[in-house]
């Protein structure tokens, strides 16, 4: 049994709560990122849509806790976290979204739900190739110069946290790991998901092509919408409010049509 600790440990993070939520927006976080990345997200969301992310160990809060090293002992460390968050129909209105990394791991968190019968309602991945066209990599086992330049390649990494040496030495262990995790990641056997998904990418990101984004539509049964944006790897944040726009049609859409509306917001 998973002690109550961890199981609230590994928890989403809420920023702002919608006590009238119809539906919840979980985010996954990119490689060597934190739940607080979305926390813009959680604040600018309508008051029907309520977003949490979820906190990867190593990072934020859970800063003093192992990271993981593959990506099945990352869903062993999350999964409980989302079941214990959420009810079978809870999760049956929430929509999952990850971005680079992220994506891959909400695709897999996904899918062990989806055993167990308890899928979310729709899934929306970001910057990211389609699990069976995962590229790998050794980066992880470069020197931190080669990681860190990696990172301002990117882009994605605030200039305060790259101008600090003694942060950058206390995170790069979890950015290691992230790389090792998704470098090394092989899509999980199991059988394809039944729900919507949306693909979304950038037209200048050197991490996904077209094509790569496309091939998300083997993934699942159900429908698949892919949409490109201008931009980089980390388009989502110069054009946020469009992607964020564009991922809350994704939630609204996925409800059902019988869902009630709150007499009040």
């Amino acid at each position: 049994m998973i002690p109550a600790d961890h199981r609230a440990s590994c928890a989403p993070r809420a920023f702002s709560r919608r006590s009238h939520a119809r539906s919840r927006l979980v985010c996954f976080p990119h490689a060597g990122g934190a739940a607080g990345a979305y926390r813009d997200w959680s604040l600018d969301a309508p008051w029907d849509v309520e977003v949490l992310a979820v906190q990867y160990p190593g990072r934020g809060d859970r800063f003093d806790e192992r990271a993981a090293g593959d990506m099945e002992g990352l869903l062993d460390d999350l999964v409980p976290g989302l079941t214990g968050e959420f009810t079978r129909d809870e999760l049956a209105s929430c929509v999952f979204f990850g971005h680079s990394m992220g994506a891959s791991v909400a695709y897999e968190a996904a899918r062990r739900l989806a055993v167990t019968g308890r899928p979310p309602a729709a899934l929306v991945v970001s910057g990211q190739p389609a699990p069976q066209r995962s590229r790998g990599g050794d980066l992880h086992r470069a020197g931190d110069a080669e990681l860190l330049a990696d990172l301002r390649r990117l882009g994605g990494t605030a200039r305060d946290v790259l101008d600090n040496d003694a942060l950058l030495q206390a995170l790069l262990p979890a950015v290691r790991s992230d790389y090792r995790l998704i470098e090394t990641y092989r899509p999980l056997p199991g059988e394809a998901l039944g729900i919507p998904v949306t693909v979304l990418y950038a037209d200048d990101d050197p991490e996904v092509t077209a094509a790569e984004a496309a091939a998300w539509r083997e993934v699942t049964t159900g429908p698949c919408e892919v949409e490109v944006f201008t931009g980089g790897h980390f388009y989502l944040e110069t054009r946020r409010a469009a992607v964020l726009a564009r991922v809350l049609g994704a939630v609204r859409a996925a409800l059902p049509e019988t869902a009630a509306w709150p007499s009040t917001p």
